[in-house]
């Protein structure tokens, strides 16, 4: 009896300390692991697309991502090193900026354009950009990838902006569209501006393709109205397609014709004489 009330006593001490111990490992594990939630991000300076390809008279755009991985607050200055003539803009939240203040720990998203001049040669460009501060200096590698440029040109073969017309006549204008890039241009459309009642018809329309370097002639029939008055007025030609646009003004120089204005002077002369005639007639009454 004595020997079973023993045994029991024995056993339950050892089944204590197995809950103890497993309870004080649980302890130590979420006690370790309590660090690594509130562990600070690293900081870094990336972006989601590093390499864009775009026509050189477009502007390449990039979402990088700032981190300020310090336990303090810093201000961070952009720099790029870019090819000559070329030009660059970070935005953060819509704003323009050359410079951003962080808080520690804080991630700021930041966008960047980049503007080539319209001569870049095709190729792969590379943009490197630093992010600099007191303590450190970020880097980001960018690449930009000319694939050429649209570009046209509209003009006269001669060069002359300017014309006579006769009021209430016509005037065929010959034009040039040029591709003055280094792609080729598909559907340009020619399109005008012009005085109220006047109109203008071109022929072609519509170019369905222009290869770099190559010209293609355009003649505008201008038409204007009867009773036009006498004087300077300005049309303006646009050629266009989403890629590339030029336009033209062209000063028109109305005129009346000569049996208008002979047609007038015969109706001065008829009043003058009626007037004369009725003086003579009524005038010693």
């Amino acid at each position: 009896m004595l020997t079973g009330l023993q045994f029991t006593n024995l056993k339950r001490p050892s089944f204590l300390s197995l809950f103890i111990g497993l309870f004080i490992t649980l302890s130590n594990t979420v006690c370790a692991q309590a660090p690594n939630a509130s562990t600070t991000p690293k900081s870094g300076f990336a972006a989601r697309l590093v390499n864009i390809e775009a026509p050189a008279n477009e502007t390449f755009r990039y979402n990088a991502t700032l981190t300020n991985g310090t336990s303090q607050p810093l201000v961070y200055e952009f720099h790029a090193k870019l090819p000559s003539g070329w030009q660059i803009s970070y935005r953060v939240d819509g704003s323009l900026v050359t410079s951003l203040r962080m808080e520690a720990g804080k991630v700021q998203d930041v966008g960047i354009e980049v503007n080539s001049t319209l001569a870049a040669k095709p190729g792969k460009y590379n943009i490197p950009i630093q992010a600099i501060s007191a303590q450190d200096t970020l880097l980001l590698d960018l690449e930009a990838v000319v694939k050429g440029s649209y570009a046209v040109e509209l003009t006269t073969p001669s060069g002359r902006l300017s014309d006579e017309v006769v009021s209430g006549g016509s005037k065929d204008i010959k034009l040039v569209v040029k591709n003055t890039g280094t792609l080729p241009l598909n559907s340009l459309d020619l399109s005008s501006q012009l005085p109220s009642k006047w109109e203008v018809t071109f022929e072609p329309a519509n170019i369905k393709q222009l290869e770099p370097g190559q010209s293609m002639e355009v003649k505008a029939s201008v038409q204007v109205p009867e009773k036009t008055i006498a004087g300077d007025y300005v049309a303006k030609l646009s050629v266009k397609n989403p890629n590339a646009q030029a336009e033209l003004s062209f000063r028109t120089i109305v005129k009346t014709s000569l049996l208008s204005g002979w047609i007038g002077i015969v109706i001065i002369l008829l009043a003058i004489g009626l007037v004369y005639y009725l003086i003579r007639k009524y005038g010693r009454r």
